[in-house]
């Protein structure tokens, strides 16, 4: 019988001169400051391993005999108060800064979103969406915005993966002990924690929330794991993306419903509210109920709340949006849409749904409806957005639609490895973070000279292969293979020898992000490998969701080939993908494959973090890419136009990036001169970093929602709150007028221009009558486009890299002129003239348009109505 094991924990005691080690650990400002978490580091490097790099649980585990030592070590002191200062120094300086001084300090901004990642000591994020929430946030504490977050607590997280010897992916949960985590409980006045309700079907679910600190700014996540709820709802917020429909739309009920009363209770009081993804969507239905109840009827009410929510959308396809049954909605949902909304079942549903559509409760839908103020996550995927929701605005075209973008952007201190940080300040300003968003600034990279810039990424590359070699070690020793088998594994995975070609594929391991694509024609990748002379090593990386077993299956796939005797330790496939492996490699690697079915890349901002960290991108043109492929500064594999044919259309992609491969990136890095390098690469990496690294951070991002939401948002909900919301109870009442006469709305042109043939100068007078069907001449903009006659679609003219049939041709700009009101016709008619001199030449043509009008609209196209001639 074995002996049973009692748990105890003896918490060692930090020295006087070392107490602010505790507050670094309990603000995620450390995970962006590369110092702060050295100071841990160098205490204890194994132990510091084991803790998965928290600071928190580092200090509850640390050996009492290294603090001593520390608080008696002068180096260590020196740099635990240079670091102590920066600390300070950044908390004290509400300074406003790139672009933080255009919100006012009694404006607030509210970021909902359901996943945040901002390093792995606090494990609440899946991938993409949750790390650019969090980079979000950081980046908003850099600009001292006013600015509060909401999200969830998991005790469980996402899951932690390991691949066995077979190459399947094994999922595991852990517990996550707030103890153990940067996060305190939120308490009251009287120390009591507080506590949100929220109804639940005919349950009321409790709600805790325990804050995290991201340096300036407050994250608070809700967590129904306590003792006033029954077992089930306890579990409501176990796991991320974890349950079936049931448990996500608790989930999605307790974020936005509980989020937004928990705000009240803090005494918040946002004018700014953005939902980061549809997740968060129910906020709109707690701020339509406080309406309701001050004594706004439901549609003011849609209207006051819409007014002032911003939403984005990362999901390029539309079965990736949330949906839910009407039954669910109704089960779990239908008390509150009697009793607090006051609505009936129908009007309720019609806030996610739409006629003619899918009857299920969508997300979006109610995300869409409930907000004036919206954005996909670059240009591309607001294009592809806009035409995924053109049905809400079934009149007009998906390129006038309200839909925009604002392209992704990475937290360059989060992800810049500490080599090049050190270098930049070095050799640049010392307050180099000052320049972020200045390309000139960043010409400066060009100056530093190529055989030191090669050294620092080796340096980081070789940091890089030391972490990849020690998890390899790790992931095969359990399935007992033999030393030599290992040494073969690990042949290029070598720190003392960085100099071979290093390519880098990870990310979340979904289908349309083609993981495989690469072993499209695994006879021609072969021969590309089988030169010894220019070895290459591609290192795969990344999670399939454990219901993916189509992604499962395509990490599968790569680890078998792997395992092949033509590809042992050319082809790597490494475990336990997160945050830390993700700043590992984006450091390291030499070049980055990212091979996506277009245009099914929202946005992607691994590459992004390369370029930071002087890598190359080699890429399909999609997501945020073809905003900054410039020919110069990395390599593009074109869409294949076989876009419905998935095996002409893989083949055609695969082919391109063997070529490339091939013909360019191998000879180019190979090429290398006296000093053991190859100047071409060094130049092309110096573009790399040059050109993306001051366009894709997050303070651009920032300042572009500034610009295209927060400050339009802002603007909009105080114009309708003014008094008393009248101007609200207006618009409201004005687009129930309109959509009740629209369909009697009728325009037909009086008069055309008596010539055909003008001189440029030359005055043109056109004439329409409209049957305005009761509605009033202001009610209506009657409008006329002009754009140039394209007289051989067929030619098409080379533009930047040939990227038209991705951009769309801008050249054929459409000018837009405004007809004047006139008198009543004999019939009834209100006849509209339009008196212009075009300043376009050439051959033109012009249409005519009428659609609904009012100076309260956040768009002109927000009713999604108009009438063409």
């Amino acid at each position: 019988m074995s002996a049973q094991e009692f748990n105890l924990e003896v918490t060692p005691i930090l020295p006087e001169s070392l107490k602010q080690l505790e507050e670094l650990a309990n603000n995620l400002w450390y995970s962006w400051n590369t110092p702060a978490r050295q100071l841990f580091e160098r205490l204890d490097r194994e132990l510091w391993t084991r803790v998965k790099h928290n600071p928190k649980l580092f200090l509850r585990n640390v050996d009492q005999r290294s603090l001593h030592k520390a608080a008696k070590d002068s180096s260590y002191l020196k740099a635990y108060r240079q670091v102590l200062a920066s600390f300070n120094d950044y908390l004290n300086n509400e300074c406003r800064q790139d672009g933080g001084t255009r919100l006012e300090k009694d404006d607030l901004v509210a970021y909902f979103c359901a996943e945040y990642g901002f390093h792995e000591s606090l494990p609440v994020y899946s991938g993409g969406l949750g790390i650019l929430a969090g980079d979000h946030c950081k980046t908003a504490s850099d600009i001292c915005l006013p600015f509060v977050a909401v999200g969830i607590f998991y005790h469980q997280g996402y899951f932690t993966q390991r691949i066995d010897a077979e190459g399947n992916q094994i999922a595991s949960l852990s517990d996550n002990n707030p103890k153990h985590l940067p996060v305190t409980a939120v308490l009251d006045e009287n120390g009591n924690e507080i506590l949100v309700e929220v109804k639940i079907g005919a349950t009321s679910v409790v709600a805790r929330t325990w804050l995290a600190k991201i340096g300036h700014i407050n994250l608070y996540l809700l967590d129904t794991n306590v003792s006033q709820n029954n077992e089930d709802d306890r579990n409501i917020t176990c796991q991320l993306y974890g349950g079936d429909k049931h448990t996500r739309i608790k989930q999605e009920i307790v974020l936005g419903i509980g989020g937004t009363r928990l705000l009240r209770k803090l005494g918040l009081q946002p004018n700014i509210w953005h939902i980061n993804e549809g997740h968060a969507a129910f906020l709109i239905l707690e701020r339509m109920r406080e309406m309701i109840a001050a004594g706004q009827n439901h549609t003011t009410a849609l209207e006051i709340v819409a007014s002032d929510v911003v939403f984005t959308t990362h999901t390029p396809v539309p079965a990736g949006h949330d949906h839910f049954p009407q039954e669910l909605m109704m089960n779990y949902l239908g008390s509150f849409c009697n009793d607090d909304l006051k609505l009936s079942q129908e009007e309720f549903l019609s806030l996610g749904c739409l006629p003619n559509d899918d009857p299920d409760f969508n997300m979006t839908t109610l995300a869409i409806k409930g907000s004036r103020h919206r954005n996909g996550v670059s240009k591309i995927h607001g294009k592809i957005s806009s035409e995924i929701c053109s049905k809400f605005w079934p009149d007009i075209t998906p390129d006038e639609n309200p839909m925009g973008y604002v392209t992704n952007g990475v937290h360059v201190s989060s992800m810049l490895a500490r080599e090049w940080t050190e270098l930049f300040d070095d050799v640049l300003e010392s307050q180099w973070q000052d320049h972020l968003c200045d390309q000139d600034f960043w010409q400066k990279i060009a100056n530093i000279p190529d055989q030191e810039f090669w050294n620092i990424k080796q340096k980081a590359k070789s940091r890089m292969l030391e972490v990849i070699r020690n998890i390899v070690i790790a992931q095969h020793l359990p399935h007992q293979i033999s030393e030599t088998h290992l040494e073969h594994l690990l042949k290029y995975i070598d720190p003392n020898n960085p100099n071979i070609l290093t390519i880098g594929f990870a990310r979340r391991f979904a289908t349309y992000k083609r993981g495989t694509l690469l072993f499209n024609d695994i006879d021609r990748l072969r021969d590309i490998l089988r030169d010894i002379n220019r070895p290459i090593v591609f290192i795969f990386a990344g999670k399939a969701h454990p219901a993916d077993i189509p992604g499962q299956s395509l990490l599968k796939d790569i680890y078998r080939i792997s395992e092949e005797p033509d590809f042992i330790g050319k082809i790597i496939v490494v475990q336990g993908y997160d945050l830390a492996l993700s700043r590992r490699l984006v450091s390291g690697v030499d070049v980055w494959l990212n091979n996506p079915v277009y245009p099914q890349e929202a946005s992607g901002t691994s590459g992004m973090k390369v370029a930071l960290n002087g890598g190359i991108n080699l890429s399909v043109l999609d997501g945020w890419w073809p905003e900054s492929y410039n020919g110069e500064n990395g390599w593009a594999i074109k869409p294949s136009p076989h876009n419905n044919n998935t095996e002409l259309r893989d083949h055609d992609d695969a082919r391109t990036l063997y070529e490339l491969l091939q013909d360019e990136i191998i000879p180019l890095y190979y090429d290398r001169g006296e000093g053991g390098y190859s100047k071409g690469w060094v130049k092309k990496s110096k573009q790399s970093m040059t050109t993306i690294l001051p366009q894709f951070n997050t303070i651009r991002m920032l300042n572009d929602y500034l610009d295209n939401s927060y400050l339009p948002a802002k603007k909009q909900g105080q114009r309708l709150r003014e008094d008393n919301y009248n101007k609200a109870r207006e618009l409201a009442e004005w687009k129930v007028t309109i959509r009740n006469h629209w369909d009697g709305i009728h325009i037909r042109q009086v008069s055309e221009p008596e010539a055909k043939q003008f001189t440029y100068g030359e005055s043109i007078t056109i004439q329409v009558a409209v049957n305005l069907n009761n509605l009033r001449p202001e009610d209506l903009t009657v409008e006329l486009l002009l754009s140039r006659q394209v007289y051989h679609p067929e030619i098409v003219l080379p533009t930047q890299h040939d990227l038209q049939s991705i951009w769309g041709d801008n050249q054929n700009r459409t000018a837009s002129y405004k007809f004047k009101p006139e008198h009543n016709l004999d019939n009834g008619e209100r006849l509209y003239t339009l008196t212009f001199q075009p300043d376009l030449c050439g051959g033109l043509s012009y249409r005519i348009r009428i659609l609904p009008s009012h100076e309260l609209l956040a768009n002109k196209h927000e009713m999604g109505m108009m009438r063409w001639i």
